[in-house]
């Protein structure tokens, strides 16, 4: 297989990849994502293994995972799963604090909405702005 064949331009890497050639670009400066070097007179070309990184950083990303834990999981052997899994488990139980948050705030919400209605119905202030307004 030709050279031309085996790799592609970033702008191709990031089509394949659902990611913006921009995307690309900042992985390579935070060290996600080793940049090609560039030949004399023509584009850098990037080898087919960049859309598995890629698809790997999304997946972990849409996991929760910040970039910089991203790296963390990228530098960890294939035998480290003994890390990978502290750092799953870290994240997991930070989503499921997160989770807790977000039904307390729902909760908050809803009486706030049940107060509006209230407010409403009896032509007075409304209730949330003033609760939010009592809140400091």
């Amino acid at each position: 297989m030709s050279q031309s064949h085996a790799t592609q331009t970033i702008g191709r890497i990031a089509q394949q990849a659902g990611v913006n050639v921009e995307t690309i670009r900042y992985y390579q400066r935070i060290g996600l994502l080793r940049e090609p070097a560039k030949p004399v007179h023509g584009y850098r070309r990037y080898s087919p293994d960049v859309i598995a990184r890629l698809c790997f950083i999304k997946r972990a990303q849409e996991l929760g995972f910040t970039l910089k834990e991203i790296a963390d999981l990228l530098s960890l052997d294939d035998g480290n799963c003994g890390e990978v899994r502290a750092m799953a488990e870290q994240k997991r139980d930070m989503i499921e604090q997160r989770i807790r948050d977000l039904r307390s705030m729902h909760g908050v919400l809803d009486d706030m909405v049940q107060a509006c209605r209230k407010s409403e119905a009896e032509n007075s202030g409304c209730a949330l702005i003033e609760t939010l307004n009592d809140s400091h």
